[in-house]
């Protein structure tokens, strides 16, 4: 029996800001001494996570687990969905894989999965004193209200009131919130208890009439206007703001770091730290014109290698990168661009749609996709590092393997010693390329050769002792000063910055009007 009390974020539209109030509202409520916990029915994003139990999950409901200050789990997002296409996607239940799916057939499929998301919502209500869901996009898709399972649907479920959130940033908040609730079926607009208008920026005076307004239209009253908070905090998908304002953060930075903004782009969250770090520029690049000469080139994670490395030579950024590297700059692929940045790329199984390819040939291993997706939490220390990032070496990092397939080295006398955990392997390849490290089990992982490097692991640039030695490495490459800054520890930067937006939500929202709707729930 369910015995946590809950509260439910609904907005109007795809990124009005629910995740990170819900990030929050947890923070909040974890200060005021309860026990919380974040669940979201069904997320879809490319940014996954995975837990201690080898399970995936979406990023955005493991910021909102650490905000809570407990371990993240996958009953907090019992299903997954990672787009593989723009009609279909990989489904992921309870942090394993049940197949792909074209967007009509997980539609009519997706009731089935009702029994996973109560019993995973069911088991965190037993555990703690509050749940704070997060619907998806807009509980106003009339085509989608049919088979609903994440926004009003899992509100009935749950019996959970609901604040609902609109941007005002993008303009027209209003009519955002009050077309959407007057799109709603009477039960479901008496599940709206309050407003909430997020992103403001200006004078909360000249809003008023505004607000008065909606409060008599709709009958509800505001429960808060949240300004635009300068808070850091990993942002859920592509349409994080952080991949298109990169440029001027960069701006003025002695060190360049160019990440290339992949098509189907995954966990650019490997990059926060590294954005935070003093002395370091880092920037997304989508077209060649943007790429300039940058001191280190980055391939990230993607969830389709083969296709984004043909939109690379498409344009022209594959032989930019070469050139570059060629030229000494510093290339660096992490998962997917850890692949591309091989020999070759064979798909047997039809992973990706088949065949081969040849890839950019920058470092000396292939890589074959399986059917099998590798899934492993993983800490590991770096080897002697040779070339440019030589500072690196015996630095201790911690992360995450998310990928199908596994890549081997090439130039061995078997020509494979690919562990069965999918990560690189090799006993002498010191002409060919060197492992780049040692993970806790004794496997190696990633390659390095000349200035090119890569590895499986997501989170690769987390550790302090990386980030310093990145930075030290880069500083006498170039033939610059380090800068005087000093180090920080990630974890505390985060809470930090979880710290900071709880204190933003308190000031700007009427937490008597939201605990009392919490205690009032759903009759």
């Amino acid at each position: 029996m369910s015995k946590a009390k809950v509260i439910m974020i609904q907005g109007t539209m795809s990124n009005a800001g629910k995740s990170l109030l819900v990030a929050g509202l947890c923070r909040v409520f974890r200060q005021d001494g309860y026990r919380v916990a974040p669940f979201k029915a069904q997320n879809m994003a490319l940014n996954s996570f995975i837990t201690n139990e080898g399970l995936e999950m979406g990023r955005a409901q493991v910021v909102q687990a650490e905000a809570c200050g407990i371990e993240p789990s996958v009953r907090m997002n019992p299903i997954l969905l990672k787009p593989v296409s723009d009609m279909g996607s990989q489904v992921i239940v309870n942090g394993e894989v049940l197949g792909n799916m074209k967007a009509a057939e997980y539609y009519a499929y997706k009731k089935q999965l009702i029994p996973q998301v109560m019993a995973a919502y069911d088991s965190l209500a037993a555990e703690n004193d509050i749940i704070v869901i997060e619907g998806a996009g807009s509980p106003a898709e009339i085509n989608l209200r049919e088979n609903d399972i994440v926004n009003m649907g899992m509100a009935k479920m749950a019996k959970a009131p609901v604040l609902l959130v609109g941007d005002i940033d993008r303009g027209g908040v209003f009519a955002q919130l009050l077309g959407t609730i007057s799109l709603l079926e009477p039960d479901e607009q008496a599940m709206i208890k309050a407003t909430v208008i997020n992103k403001f920026r200006g004078d909360r005076q000249i809003l008023e009439p505004g607000l008065q307004i909606l409060r008599e239209k709709t009958g509800k009253p505001v429960a808060g206007v949240i300004p635009y908070l300068n808070v850091d905090i990993e942002d859920e998908d592509s349409l994080s703001s952080r991949l298109g304002n990169s440029r001027a953060a960069a701006a003025g930075q002695p060190l360049d770091i160019a990440v290339i903004r992949l098509p189907h782009l995954s966990n650019f969250t490997d990059f926060m730290a590294l954005e935070a770090t003093a002395g370091l520029g880092v920037r997304y690049v989508s077209r060649f014109a943007e790429l300039g000469r940058p001191d280190m080139v980055i391939l990230p994670g993607t969830k389709n290698t083969m296709q984004d490395l043909k939109w690379l030579r498409q344009e022209g950024l594959e032989a930019a990168i070469k050139q570059l590297a060629a030229g000494g700059a510093i290339v660096f692929g992490i998962c997917g661009g850890y692949q591309m940045l091989g020999q070759q790329i064979t798909d047997s199984e039809g992973v990706e749609g088949g065949g081969t390819m040849e890839g950019m040939g920058l470092l000396p291993i292939a890589t074959e996709f399986a059917l099998e997706k590798h899934r492993s939490r993983m800490k590991g220390r770096l080897a002697k590092v040779q070339g440019p990032l030589a500072a690196l070496s015996d630095a201790e990092v911690e992360g995450y393997e998310i990928h199908m397939g596994r890549s081997f080295y090439l130039g061995d006398d078997n020509g494979d010693n690919g562990d069965d955990n999918g990560s690189s392997g090799g006993s002498d390849v010191s002409t060919q390329g060197r492992p780049l490290l040692t993970l806790e089990n004794g496997n190696p992982d990633g390659c390095q050769q000349t200035n090119a490097y890569g590895s499986y692991l997501h989170g690769f640039f987390d550790s302090e002792s990386c980030r310093q030695g990145l930075l030290a490495s880069l500083c006498s490459y170039k033939g610059i000063p380090l800068p005087q800054a000093a180090a920080f520890n990630m974890a505390q930067y985060k809470e930090q910055q979880y710290d900071l937006l709880a204190e933003g939500v308190r000031r700007n929202m009427d937490m008597a009007l939201v605990y009392r709707i919490l205690e009032e729930g759903i009759n």
